[in-house]
């Protein structure tokens, strides 16, 4: 999914980061000892399963709604509203048996064609998703009503109140963990009717409901009495938006959790001091890079590419602007995602062969390059350091001044494709440990979150070969082949891998946040302060 920019958090933080017969427990685990965990937040841009596409609204989303299957503490699929699941001979039908315990928070109960009527409003057109084929896209008939032709996927079948059939295209070890994205969860239908912006008072199934939300100040999550699974140990979850400094705020117990921003982390890791008790660094499996733009000049010539790619000092970025938060990245998979290759040198830093490759481009020199403009997200002309200090890089060592233009973050996030300039910035957070995730989603020609509309038909070939190759083994050495592919041809500038550095109030037990970089507030408990 797309992540925050890092402009957004800057601002946040300166204004206050194949399965056969799977079986889960029929009875939800009792509620715990209740209380209000108080949380800082940014707004979500929608609570719309079908629509959200980036990490702000998904964590709301996942604690309002819930799906078939979702990732379990292994980030392997589980069994959630489906109860168990069988899968044909070859790969490609799945028939989920859902539970029959199930309702939306209003206590209706939710059946096959609940599912069936929330995948075809989500491949409608008239819905606006651009997530939609990402995920979905796999099923038999998505494409016919993504392209407006039918209203019915004709791979999703009803067998009864309780059976959903499924059949994708080709076989897919990722499939399952494509479903544990909200663009696959189930909503209730008459709560849609009611309108545009009906998610606005959400008819969820998950273990949460929405108690109030007024917007740039409060949002509240209440525990939702008939959910299926873990029922939450808290009474409600409070988020208090954009109100503050999250440091102080914490420092002062106003909210129980905090992000760490660098101005704080020499307080919080120094071990003799009050916080480094609460400290958690949770490595995350995420990915910073700068896009390139190849529809247009300069960077349709792979010199101009790889000459801004080599001007940047990715070893003074980490340790100067993110003061060793992050970790390099010369790759585009992050460590913990099956493939990650340790050895892969990508361009390295050297300002002489920039210099070169500019010479040996058809631009001949820089005096040669158009206008040059980086996309960015944010708010008030404000553009983060790490950004600034790219723009300074290239201009100290390729003598190329680029301009920002930033853009309001829902439509950055939601109109990059048609928005970008030259070049954009942007954050990537897996939506399951699979590298197809990364390398497939964001660089397949024609792919929907292909933002930069790059295009190398010798990658797509490994792409899809990967995607069907049943031995494991074979199928992640295509992955590696394809990332090596995509770096030397600089499709894009790694920056960084992240890590997530919290602080958690000794009275919080079990907050934990997952390798995608949100937590599952029903498994939190407040044990009294």
């Amino acid at each position: 999914m797309k992540k925050i920019p890092h402009i957004l958090l800057s601002v946040a933080l300166l204004c206050s980061l194949f399965v056969v017969g799977c079986q889960a427990p029929e009875a939800p685990s009792p509620a715990g000892e209740g209380g209000i965990l108080r949380l800082y937040g940014i707004d979500p841009i929608t609570l719309d399963p079908a629509v959200s596409g980036e990490m702000t609204s998904h964590e709301y989303i996942v604690q309002l709604f819930s799906g078939l299957v979702r990732l379990d503490d292994n980030l392997e699929p589980a069994a959630d509203i489906a109860r168990r699941w069988q899968i044909s001979q070859d790969g490609r039908t799945y028939t989920f048996e859902l539970r029959e315990n199930v309702s939306f928070h209003d206590g209706r109960g939710v059946k096959a064609g609940d599912f069936k009527y929330s995948w075809e409003r989500a491949c409608n057109p008239a819905t606006g998703s651009h997530v939609a084929a990402t995920y979905l896209g796999d099923i038999v008939g998505v494409g016919e009503v993504l392209a407006g032709k039918t209203k019915e996927i004709s791979g999703v079948r009803v067998l009864n109140d309780y059976t959903l059939e499924v059949s994708i295209d080709t076989p897919k070890s990722y499939f399952l963990s494509k479903l544990t994205y909200p663009t696959a969860f189930v909503v209730d239908r008459a709560s849609v009717e009611v309108g545009r912006e009906w998610w606005r008072q959400p008819n969820g199934t998950g273990p949460f409901k929405l108690g109030e939300w007024d917007e740039n100040n409060l949002l509240v999550l209440e525990r939702n009495e008939l959910y299926h699974g873990e029922l939450a140990n808290v009474d409600s979850v409070v988020f208090h938006m954009l109100s503050g400094v999250p440091m102080r705020m914490y420092e002062t117990d106003e909210i129980d959790v905090t992000s760490v921003s660098v101005d704080y982390i020499d307080r919080v890791t120094d071990e003799t001091g009050p916080f480094y008790r609460e400290l958690q660094v949770v490595p995350e499996l995420s990915f910073s890079f700068i896009g390139f733009n190849p529809t247009r000049p300069p960077f349709d010539d792979v010199n101009i590419r790889r000459a801004f790619t080599r001007a940047i000092d990715k070893d003074k970025l980490v340790s100067l602007v993110f003061r060793n938060l992050v970790r390099r990245a010369d790759g585009i998979l992050p460590p913990g995602i099956p493939g990650f290759s340790e050895g892969l040198g990508g361009l390295s830093y050297d300002v002489n062969k920039a210099r070169e490759l500019i010479a040996s481009s058809k631009y001949g020199d820089v005096s040669g390059l158009p206008p040059l403009t980086i996309t960015t997200s944010g708010w008030g002309g404000l553009i983060s350091q790490p950004l600034e200090a790219i723009i300074r890089e290239w201009r100290d060592n390729l003598g190329v001044e680029v301009e920002v233009r930033q853009l309001e973050p829902g439509r950055f996030l939601y109109h990059l494709k048609e928005e970008k300039d030259e070049m954009y910035d942007m954050g990537w957070v897996a939506d399951y440990p699979h590298p197809q995730d990364f390398l497939d989603v964001l660089f397949h020609t024609g792919a929907e979150n292909n933002f930069s509309e790059y295009s190398n038909i010798e990658v797509d070939s490994l792409l899809d070969r990967a995607a069907v190759e049943t031995d494991n083994a074979q199928s992640l050495a295509l992955y590696r082949q394809a990332e090596k592919m995509l770096v030397d041809d600089a499709a894009c500038l790694p920056l960084r891998f992240g890590q997530n550095y919290i602080l958690v109030k000794p009275y919080v037990e079990d907050y934990e946040l997952t390798p995608m970089g949100y937590p599952l507030l029903n498994k939190v408990a407040i044990r009294g302060e």
